[in-house]
């Protein structure tokens, strides 16, 4: 049916329905990109001509009123364009595709509503909650779409053998084993381990997406680069179905990178890092073989907000408390701009892509090799961090753990590029902008919407 229904699109589009495998994922890529590009003036418009803008404030450092509803112009990109050139390869695809489609509309939504209106914490933990179970497709007694069950084991052999015991299978299995690959899991209590750790991959990505989110660009081009390798890595694995879909992603990232570069035109806001989040959780799994991908692609900011969480815990804070030891505020205060900092960071995520690439060519023992390469993402992290304590020593500006600092009055040529941004989505609105060393304010629990700020 829905194979039908895009065949038709492309015939009434006078689009040829049979493409060779490299022009159906370049044309649907550049497709999304152009979708994203143009839609992004008509989003940015539409919240001109509404006053849905991020407005300049004391504590607050951009000095322009900033739409931040990027994200829908991105999502509608990505359905536009995957209607037209995406052919799922086989029924189960089907389904998982148009269970991302309906979370992400949800999470789009309601993350919408967010930037213009706000929410409060717990409301915004159920809707991700409601997002994963939608992904799960739990209906008929089995899960139609995406769980996460099965890993390969890194010390394993390379063949599977009933003989050995389990912790040298090449394979193993989180208390779930279907008789056949074919065969969807059942919904059991076996399978309660299996979906927390699906929402945890799902909301974690979400939440690592917007936790990047912090300055102009950064989130932006690190999921677009991790969105390309996932696309490579398909095609390379012959899934050319989702390499499509995921060029399709990457396309519609990349087409609203060019408004998001500092200073930013535009700012993704929570509905654009849920979208994003939620497409590589989704990406990253379908088809397999790509979990590890995107755990080295986005290593290092994800090992970034797992040292920032633990210090906090360590020092009797919550994890949520505001203060200055992400990653970007650490490089911000060697002295970098923000485009440096986008192209450290950028950088880090290409190489480590085509590490990823490398070792998905490998014949032999490919899992192991996977395994080495996330520890050197691990050591690129330690290293970095070294490096730019050496560097904040000898150049830069200390950074205190304790809070925030009241931005100064005066104008930068960096504080007015970057958006506001909201670290978690259990954060009482502690908003800040990370485009300079100089910090926000945190907002109390009761902060006041931006509603309130919007003309009537």
């Amino acid at each position: 049916m829905v194979q039908a229904s895009i065949t038709s699109i492309q015939l009434l589009l006078l689009i040829p329905p049979i493409f060779s495998d490299v022009m159906i994922l370049l044309i649907g890529g550049a497709s999304a990109f152009l979708f994203a590009y143009l839609l992004t003036f008509a989003v940015r418009a539409l919240c001109y001509k509404l006053g849905w803008l991020d407005q300049p404030a004391t504590r607050r450092v951009h000095t322009k009123a900033v739409p931040r509803l990027g994200g829908v112009a991105m999502f509608a990109a990505f359905v536009l364009a995957s209607l037209l050139f995406y052919k799922p390869g086989s029924t189960n695809e089907v389904i998982i595709y148009w269970l991302l489609i309906a979370a992400s509309l949800l999470m789009v939504i309601v993350h919408a509503y967010d930037d213009v209106v706000g929410l409060k914490p717990l409301p915004k933990i159920l809707w991700q909650t409601g997002a994963v179970i939608i992904i799960l497709g739990p209906w008929g007694g089995v899960f139609h779409g995406i769980l996460l069950f099965t890993f390969n084991n890194p010390f394993g052999r390379e063949i599977m053998n009933p003989n050995l015991p389990w912790y040298l299978q090449p394979t193993l299995f989180l208390f779930i084993h279907p008789p056949s690959p074919d065969i969807q899991p059942s919904i059991s209590f076996a399978a309660v381990p299996a979906i927390l750790l699906t929402w945890f991959w799902a909301a974690g990505m979400m939440n690592t997406v917007n936790w990047i989110d912090g300055m102009d660009g950064l989130a932006t081009g690190v999921v677009g680069i991790a969105g390309l390798f996932i696309t490579i890595i398909s095609f390379l694995l012959q899934q050319q179905s989702i390499a499509v879909l995921a060029a399709i992603f990457t396309g519609a990232v990349f087409g609203f990178l060019p408004h998001n570069w500092n200073p930013a035109k535009i700012f993704m806001g929570d509905s654009g890092s849920m979208f994003l989040g939620l497409g590589l959780a989704v990406l990253s799994v379908m088809g397999g073989a790509k979990l590890a991908l995107a755990l080295m692609v986005l290593g290092v900011p994800i090992i970034d907000v797992a040292v920032v969480i633990i210090n906090r815990i360590r020092r009797g804070q919550s994890p949520l408390h505001y203060d200055k030891t992400h990653l970007h505020h650490r490089l911000m205060a060697t002295g970098l701009s923000v485009k440096q900092i986008c192209y450290v960071i950028y950088g880090l995520a290409l190489i480590f892509g085509l590490l990823a690439v490398t070792l998905s060519g490998v014949q032999h023992y490919t899992h192991f090799f996977k395994f080495v390469g996330l520890t050197l993402v691990g050591l690129a992290m330690v290293g970095l961090i070294v490096w730019m304590d050496y560097r904040q020593r000898h150049r830069g500006e200390r950074i205190e753990l304790g809070g925030p600092e009241t931005p100064p009055n005066g104008d930068s040529s960096e504080k007015g590029d970057d958006s506001e941004k909201k670290e978690a989505v259990t954060e009482y609105h502690l908003e800040y902008s990370e485009s300079s060393s100089s910090q926000l304010l945190p907002d109390s629990p009761h902060d006041e919407p931006l509603q309130a700020q919007f003309p009537h």
